[in-house]
């Protein structure tokens, strides 16, 4: 295992970061727990979790922050937290109330009081902001963050789904208020979806932005389970999550796409999931993609991913079916094909 940078600030992050989206809802405790434990064995240091993970979908009243509880068990359990860059989230609501949601100060310090509760932990090293939002001024709420980096309850601050505008805008204000500035953007980035080649990951590259991409298999699509004509796979994403979905994301260039990982896969020796993961790892710009395993087995098999190497040839044929900067499905932004309905609230994802 590899560490980078995460951003400029000198930070020493895995190649791989897990994340832990699945704990507490489709993965219970007692394996959620044997990964975070094997994930620590074979190198990985950076852990991402959020407020909201590990709810149930069917029910919008439960679940909420039993991933952050399962983590800082885990944790407390290994005696490990001095080593592990610990991340999480905050944004989307914790329960029905108007205030329980978005990126006001009075939201975000409840929220990661909250979360340090349930880690188990006298500090957060990446706090991140699940969403941006339109309607709350962008200095209300780095100055909430910056409080809570003096106060020495989190250590970094960062953003997930912010477009380069945002969070360059970011960055103005926190150097006119003399405020603590983002570090890292974590946004969906996958062979799939391109977009953010165009201005985002150039932004993040000239103002040390660490990016650390989530989905980078397209939701496992780019693992070969989804078959033209056919069903999902009970219990996979589009059966359990993405219903509605398919008919969009079924297209004959997403397929496209999926028939050359599996050729690059069986030339290299290695899954077609491994081949999609190791190419958004070594992507220019990218610091650490984040993996979310349900099981011990998809933790294992996304290890020897760091281990593949891609030619510039092989970058070639894979730019002429997943074009740079574009979109073969878009998977997520105004564009984007999937909506979340969480009780009364419906978000674009």
């Amino acid at each position: 295992m590899e560490y980078n940078n995460l951003g400029r600030t000198g930070v020493k992050v895995s190649q791989l970061c897990l994340g832990c989206m699945n704990f507490g809802g489709r993965t219970d405790e007692t394996e959620a727990i044997e990964i975070i434990h094997s994930a620590l064995a074979a190198g990985i240091n950076f852990v991402d979790t959020a407020n909201v993970y590990g709810h149930d979908p069917a029910n919008f009243s439960y679940g909420r922050g039993r991933s952050e509880e399962i983590v800082g068990k885990a944790l407390k359990q290994n005696g490990q937290r001095s080593r592990v860059i610990l991340a999480t989230k905050a944004y989307f609501p914790m329960f029905d109330d108007p205030n329980a949601e978005g990126s006001s100060r009075r939201h975000l310090i409840e929220q990661c009081e909250a979360s340090l509760r349930r880690l188990q932990t006298d500090y957060i090293d990446l706090y991140q902001l699940h969403h941006p939002s339109n309607d709350i001024p962008i200095d209300e709420t780095l100055r909430a963050l910056d409080d809570l980096v003096r106060s020495g309850k989190v250590r970094y601050i960062g953003t997930s789904t912010f477009a380069a505008w945002q969070i360059v805008e970011s960055l103005w204000v926190a150097k006119e208020y003399g405020l603590n500035r983002f570090v890292c953007e974590q946004p969906s980035y996958h062979l799939l979806d391109r977009r953010v080649e165009r201005e985002l990951i150039p932004m993040a590259q000239t103002y040390g932005i660490a990016v650390i991409p989530y989905s980078p298999t397209a939701g496992g699509f780019l693992a070969s389970k989804y078959q033209r004509d056919k069903p999902a796979p009970t219990g996979s994403r589009f059966d359990a999550f993405w219903t509605g979905a398919k008919d969009q994301h079924y297209t004959e260039a997403a397929f496209a796409v999926l028939d050359l990982v599996i050729e690059l896969s069986k030339e290299k020796d290695c899954t077609p999931y491994q081949l999609a993961l190791a190419w958004c790892a070594q992507q220019p710009g990218i610091t650490s993609p984040i993996i979310g395993p349900r099981t011990r087995q998809h933790l294992a098999d996304s290890l020897p991913a760091i281990n593949i190497q891609l030619s510039a040839e092989d970058r070639q044929r894979i730019d002429v079916v997943a074009p740079p900067g574009r979109a073969v499905v878009p998977y997520y932004g105004y564009d984007g094909f999937a909506w979340v309905t969480w009780g009364p609230h419906r978000f674009r994802w």
